[in-house]
This record gives structure tokens, sequence and C-alpha cells, in this order.
């Protein structure tokens, strides 16, 4: 991938210079990856401080558990929004916006008081971070021109490295410094951004910029009012004690169905749609937000799931087992890395059944118990290093197959590969969750769990065969 120097297209106002400037498009690509990097360490860091966060403000451990959950609430309600805006308003407004938004949430994150105080303000640093990643792959894709493809790919490598080194940084605050610190990083890091971001990444052009004139506020508060209930349902599900049957489920459950049969309804019926409905189910775009969702997604729950089956079933540590996501995260970036470089060649729909199988077979193989020759830990590392292996390879297809559909939506369509992947993510973690804990062999029980996800993904390889096929930039 070459992220020289590349000439903008002429064209736009001759009297704004940053129209006719190059674009030093690695530099580009650092700023919004040092951003990603930024919001997906925060997004696994806060977990190994809950205890002391209990502590510190003299809390219960469900409220401190509310500081990851409003974070996931607040990123998934404002994905999509995010996602419009940076359509209508420019990619490059909305990133500075966002990156403003999150650092200065950040900060008063890192004094608050008191633990409601820090849950209002993890929900407003979530909302930030959900602008992260439409403006991101807007920008590549408005400044990259035929290396958009290869470029936007490789944001696959971003997150899991982030995803591995936050448990550490957060452990290592925690231990030598104060929960506080894990918040205050991201200040000097995010004032960084924002000053390269300002100084680096090209206006937007005057078609981006302008804002449409009609405002669905109406879509846009059915999504929010679906996918808010849902997600209260699904955390609902993960307690405990949940049955599927009580009303605290069944009734968000229930309004987050209405919501989204009315939102799908308005948006067909609608002049000026929040988001296209051709974008959600047109020919192509269904097929690739289910694969986002089943095959991104459901293997990104199981594998977050991988330390509880190996405490559980072998009897492992809770240091050593946390040390076995390290191995699916590097296969995920090396195999991130590897299908980007090769993506023209090998088109779409082939990395993605690859690494369908690799996810499938991955995860099947932690059900299973480990050869008399094998020990435990180097079985589970083994499996979960096939699932990231899986994940890496099928991340940078499923990325372009949507994009390269309709270029001019892609905040838009990250956004909703974006929410997909965190739906079914969550959704996975909260269904098993919700198994296991009523289980007198919760390792056995996951087991099978295990097994029932490889198999509902080997069921859904055949929508692969929808995706619409493409070789080559776009």
């Amino acid at each position: 991938m070459s992220l020289r120097h590349g000439a903008r297209p002429p064209g736009g106002d001759p009297d704004r210079r940053g129209e006719r400037q190059p674009v030093r498009r690695g530099l580009v690509f650092s700023i919004v990856a040092l951003a990603l990097m930024m919001m997906s360490i925060d997004s696994t860091i806060v977990a190994t401080a809950l205890h002391t966060l209990q502590h510190d403000l003299d809390t219960s451990v469900n409220w401190a558990g509310w500081t990851i959950t409003a974070y996931s609430f607040g990123f998934l309600l404002m994905l999509p929004v995010s996602g419009k805006l940076a359509e209508q308003y420019g990619r490059r407004r909305v990133f500075i916006g966002s990156v403003l938004a999150f650092t200065t949430a950040s900060l008063l994150c890192g004094f608050a008081d008191n633990i409601y105080t820090l849950v209002a303000l993890r929900a407003l640093q979530a909302a930030g971070g959900a602008g992260f990643t439409p403006s991101a792959t807007g920008i590549i894709v408005d400044h990259f021109g035929d290396e958009r493809d290869r470029a936007v790919s490789f944001f696959g490598s971003i997150f899991p490295i982030g995803a591995m080194i936050g448990p550490i940084f957060g452990g290592l605050f925690v231990t030598y410094w104060s929960w506080r610190g894990i918040f205050l990083i991201n200040v000097p890091i995010g004032i960084l951004v924002l000053l390269l971001a300002l100084r680096y990444i090209p206006r937007d052009r005057p078609r981006a910029a302008k804002a449409d004139a009609k405002r669905d506020f109406a879509g846009m508060a059915l999504l929010g009012c679906g996918v808010l209930a849902a997600m209260f349902a699904i955390s609902i599900l993960g307690e405990a004690d949940a049955q599927s049957w009580r009303w605290a489920f069944a009734a968000p459950l229930g309004v987050a169905i209405l919501a989204l049969w009315a939102f799908l309804r308005h948006i067909e019926r609608s002049a000026h749609p929040f988001i296209a409905p051709r974008l959600i189910r047109g020919p192509g775009f269904g097929a690739v937000n289910l694969i986002n969702a089943l095959f991104g997604g459901v293997p990104t729950g199981a594998v977050a799931l991988i330390p509880l089956y190996a405490t559980n079933r072998y009897g492992i540590d809770a240091l050593r087992s946390g040390t076995l996501l390290v191995a699916q995260g590097a296969a995920t970036t090396l195999l991130s890395i590897a299908a980007a470089l090769l993506i023209r060649q090998t088109g779409y729909r082939l990395p993605m059944r690859v690494g369908g199988v690799m996810s499938a077979i991955g995860i099947v193989l932690l059900a299973f118990p480990p050869p008399a020759s094998v020990s435990a830990y180097a079985w589970l590392a083994g499996a979960a290093f096939l699932v990231g292996a899986g994940r890496g390879t099928l991340n940078p297809a499923s990325r372009n197959a949507g994009l390269q559909l309709a270029p001019e939506q892609a905040s838009t369509l990250a956004a909703l590969r974006s929410m997909g992947m965190n739906i079914g993510t969550i959704t996975t973690i909260a269904i098993a969750t919700a198994i296991i804990s009523g289980a007198a062999d919760p390792g056995r029980v996951q087991a099978w769990t295990y097994v029932a996800i490889a198999v509902c993904l080997a069921a859904c390889l055949p929508l692969i065969g929808r995706v619409s096929e493409h070789r080559g930039s776009w």
C-alpha cells in the first residue's frame, strides 16, 4: 500500500487553498489511526478498574459496571447519528468535533467525584467516540483516491491492538497511579490528534459541508428508541437472575421491536429518510450488514468469554486466562494486514468464506478437551488464535464490500457496520452469560454454547454468496 502524497483532483473553489494542496496521505492516515486507537483502548481499559472504582467512589459493583454499560449504550446510540452528521456537515468537521467531545469528556471523567456523574460522563465520552470510525472512513474515501480500499482495510488491524493493550495500560494505571489515569491519559493524546487534524486533514469539500434542508428527526427518534430499548433488554438478559419471561426483559424487547419496525416503515415512506432503506436491506447491502453482525460481532463475543471459560472449565487463574486474548488479538492484526494487501487479488467472497470457516472451526475447538499431550492453556490459545485469524481474514473484505457500492455514503455505511458488529457482540455475550449463569457446571455448558455458535456461523456461510463481488480498486 502506498500512502505517499496524493494530489486532490481539480475542481471546487479556486480561492480555497486547501483544495489545491496535496494530501499528505501517510500523515492523515496516522492521525485518524491514532484517534481510532485511543477509542479502542478506552473500550477495554475501564474493565481493569471496576474494583478500584467500587472502593474509591463508595459504590456497588453493579453501578461500577455501569461505567462500561453506559459507554456501550452511548456508543451504539450515536453511531448512526454521527454517520449521518458526517454525510451532511462534512467528515473533517465531525471528526474534529468527535475528538473534542471525547477528550473533554475524558478530562471530566478523570475528575468525577461520584459514580453517577462518572456514568453520565461515560455516555458523553461514548457519543464522541462513536463519531471516529464513520468520519475517519469518510476522510479516507474522500482523499485517498485509488488507495482507499487498502487504507480502510488497515483499520481492522488497529482495533485489536487497542483492545489488547487497553487492559495492560489499565492495570498499570490502577496499580501505580489511580483509576483517574485511565481517563486522563486520553487528554494529551486527544489534544495532539486535534491539533494535527486541524493542520493536516484537508477541509471538507463544499458538497460534503452542505447540510440537507430536511431533517428526519422522526427517523432519528425511532431508531434511537429502538436501539436503546434493545440494548436495555440485552443487558437485562445478561444478568444472572434474568428470565426470558420477566417483564423487565420482555417490556424493552417489545418496545425495541415496535420502534425498529416503525423506523423501517418510516424510512420507506419518507422523502428525506435518516438512512436510505437500500443501505440497510438493499441488494448487496443487506447481506453485508448481516455478515458484519454474524461473522464480525458473534466471534468477538465468543472470544470475550474465553477467560471465563478457561477459569470455569480448566481452573486457569485470572491472569493467565486473560493473556489468552493476546493470541487472538495478534492473529487478527496479522491476518488483517495480510488480507488488506491481497484484497485486490482475492476479491471479497473468498476471504469472507475462508475467515468464516476459520472462525467457526476455532470456536468449536474451544468446546473440545485438549489431547493428552497438549496443555489446556496451549489448546485454548491455539483455538483463540484461529478465531482471531478468521476475523482478521474477513475484516478487510467485509469493510470494503459495502463501501464500494456507495462511496459517497461511506460514513453512514461505516456507522452501520460498527453498529451491527457491536450488537452481535453484546447479544452473544448476554445470551451466553444468561445460559451459563444458571448452570450447575458452567464450564461444560459454555462448551456446548460454543458448539451452538459454531453451528450457527456454519449455517450462515451461504449468505456470503449474496455479497457483490469486486476485484481491484474502487
